[in-house]
């Protein structure tokens, strides 16, 4: 038990996901998970090169899911994008140190093709794979909300719920503007509760192989190829052993409860 534990940890995720009804796009697929692209809105369908990536989307310009065209990387780095008609500037104005956070999680979520093993099928207007329980690395879980957690907003779940008569999200009737810490006490609150737990804080540290990192520098290459090269096979490995999987997912729903404290 003590040597399966800590794949177990790592299952636990998507185990979790799956007795919740969101199904993988392939099942236990290995190295089929990588070099993907969700299946979403404005993403391509296979990852290639992109020369006119812009910004905080450049260290995906060699092998990227977004466009580098006018309705591309630009947009993402807009107050309110065309993309989605979304404004971050729903309660105020934003400072520079909150709004790179944002455009950081905008470029990975629609640039990076290494989130394979946590890419999700969903049934929704606007996209029909989406990301869940992305183990997000403490540091950057813990950066994003100390630059934020002064800021203010309406809601602690900006995936659903908005007033869109004006064409863009409005904070909805009945909801009052408060501090981000006022709706996410932790760094863990925010993280996992912003994007409907497309984050997963994570207890892991940069560099460790097991996380990933919202931004990184492209001198010294995508860590968050390693990354995905674990978990998917982690995924493919944990599904070799007949009978196996009832058992993992029993442990995972125990945890979840608290059954083993």
């Amino acid at each position: 038990m003590d040597r399966a534990w800590p794949m177990i940890q790592l299952l636990l995720p998507a185990l979790v996901a799956a007795a919740w009804g969101a199904q993988p796009r392939t099942p236990w697929a290995g190295t089929d998970l990588l070099n993907i692209c969700v299946d979403a809105k404005h993403h391509k369908t296979k990852p290639g090169p992109e020369d006119k990536l812009h910004g905080q989307c450049t260290p995906w310009k060699e092998k990227a899911c977004c466009s580098g065209s006018t309705l591309g990387s630009r947009e993402l780095h807009k107050d309110t994008s065309l993309l989605y008609n979304f404004t971050w500037e729903h309660c105020g104005k934003m400072e520079p140190a909150y709004k790179r956070h944002f455009i950081q999680d905008n470029c990975l979520y629609e640039c990076s093709p290494n989130l394979g093993p946590w890419i999700r099928e969903v049934d929704q207007s606007w996209h029909k794979e989406r990301f869940l329980h992305m183990p997000l690395c403490k540091e950057d879980c813990q950066q994003w909300w100390e630059d934020c957690h002064t800021s203010y907003t309406c809601k602690s779940n900006w995936q659903r719920g908005w007033h869109w008569t004006s064409g863009i999200n409005k904070c909805p009737a009945g909801t009052t503007s408060r501090t981000f810490e006022t709706y996410f006490p932790t760094p863990a609150a925010q993280c996992e509760g912003l994007w409907s737990k497309s984050y997963q804080a994570s207890n892991y540290s940069r560099g460790s192989g097991r996380c990933i990192q919202m931004w990184f520098d492209p001198a010294q290459g995508n860590p968050t190829e390693e990354v995905a090269r674990f978990y998917a096979m982690a995924m493919s490995a944990g599904a070799l052993p007949r009978g196996v999987e009832p058992l993992l997912l029993s442990l995972a729903l125990m945890l979840q409860f608290g059954i083993l404290g």
